[in-house]
């Protein structure tokens, strides 16, 4: 039997729908831009500075919170329409469950969340600037070591704020995926139910947490649309993660690229301060708009190089699926059907994958898939490979 798989084309709404989403990315990410520009250039970040130290009745830390909340806040009103175009564009494509309601509440949630974090990381950076001379290094090391605890804490912490999980009860399907993790060396400490339905009607897994929360999570769409085969496979994958360690690896390179940002960002206060003298101190948290700037504009010239890596990352966890699971048929099924549930393009184009994507296409790991099934007769079959949820 002829193996060679053709891969369905992508449908209109696909398309449209990936199309729509990339433009709303980039008009929040230009907005953003504009946000912080405009408050440096027109000075309205020295405005608001005074008005959270009038608040704050000149107290340092407090007046240090109310800027970060007004920041934040007039942000996210002026985000409020993409925000919100982007939750009738899943409800557009049949894709989301979530009611107006729900999404205002999460939208709040977020927002209350994004304001503790960052006023916790804001206050912590301008009181080691305010109290260390080699304040970037200090505070690159600090914000590395939140960084891991945060992603630690955030199964346990943060998830449960947005969505609810249980135990897994099927008790064979969880014995087969502890016996899988056990394989690829890694200890977890529970499978859990994600209820992903009661917002979304996408499907997905994930191998969450570090250490003492590492857990593996599984969506009630993907549970209820896939065989154990299938789940299988999609964790595999995660546990490749695992196996070529890159978990840590990316924290090395999230490493370098932070110890980069910081010194350019102490790098840009000074001359700020010391030659353009447009703020009274490096500890003038009006500046903060200035080192938001800075990394913004670092993250976007490294993002190609980034998703590169990350691809890089993502064929090595896939060639490790395709080689602990007896056939690389369920893997392509499942690629298969999360591309039709989750409406993701098989084949973007490659300037599209290029800046976009943290994954290689589908279709790319499909062919992977194909080609492993036939250097290692692992039993793949050209029809398994079609079938549609």
């Amino acid at each position: 039997m002829n193996s060679a798989v053709t891969m369905p084309a992508d449908s209109p709404d696909s398309k449209r729908y990936n199309r729509v989403r990339r433009w709303l990315g980039v008009a929040d990410f230009v907005l953003g831009l504009l946000l912080l520009l405009a408050l440096l250039v027109t000075g309205w970040s020295g405005s608001l500075r005074d008005l959270a130290y009038r608040v704050a009745f000149q107290n340092y830390s407090v007046a240090v919170f109310l800027y970060v909340f007004m920041l934040m806040f007039i942000a996210k009103v002026l985000g409020l329409g993409l925000d919100y175009y982007g939750f009738r564009l899943e409800h557009r494509y049949k894709l989301s469950n979530q009611k107006l309601r729900g999404w205002a509440a999460d939208e709040l949630k977020g927002f209350l969340v994004g304001l503790v974090l960052g006023a916790i990381l804001v206050e912590l950076l301008y009181f080691i600037i305010r109290e260390a001379q080699h304040w970037w290094l200090i505070a690159w090391a600090a914000f590395l070591v939140l960084f891991v605890l945060l992603a630690q804490l955030a199964p346990v912490v943060l998830f449960p704020i947005f969505y609810k999980f249980a135990p897994l009860e099927d008790g064979d399907l969880k014995a087969r995926l502890v016996r899988l993790s056990e394989r690829a060396g890694t200890r977890v400490r529970g499978v859990y139910k994600w209820n992903l339905s009661e917002k979304s009607k996408k499907a997905n897994a994930a191998l969450t947490g570090l250490g003492n929360t590492r857990r593996i999570i599984l969506a009630d769409t993907l549970l209820d649309n896939y065989s154990p085969d299938e789940i299988e496979a999609v964790l595999a994958h995660e546990l490749g993660h695992h196996v070529h360690r890159h978990i840590f690896k990316s924290i090395l390179v999230q490493a370098g690229v932070t110890f980069v940002g910081f010194w350019a960002g102490n790098w840009v206060l000074r001359y700020a301060v010391e030659r353009r003298h447009v703020f009274a101190t490096l500890s003038d948290f009006a500046n903060l708009p200035l080192l938001a700037l800075l990394s913004t504009l670092l993250s976007l010239l490294l993002l190609p190089a980034l998703n590169a890596y990350s691809r890089f990352n993502e064929r090595q966890a896939d060639r490790y699926a395709f080689g602990s699971i007896p056939s690389v048929a369920p893997f392509i099924t499942s690629m298969n059907k999360l591309a039709q549930q989750n409406l993701a393009e098989r084949s973007p184009s490659k300037w599209v994958e290029w800046l976009f994507h943290s994954h290689p296409s589908i279709s790319k790991r499909v062919a992977a898939a194909q080609n492993w099934g036939k250097q290692h007769n692992s039993g793949f079959r050209a029809q398994t490979s079609t079938s549609q949820a």
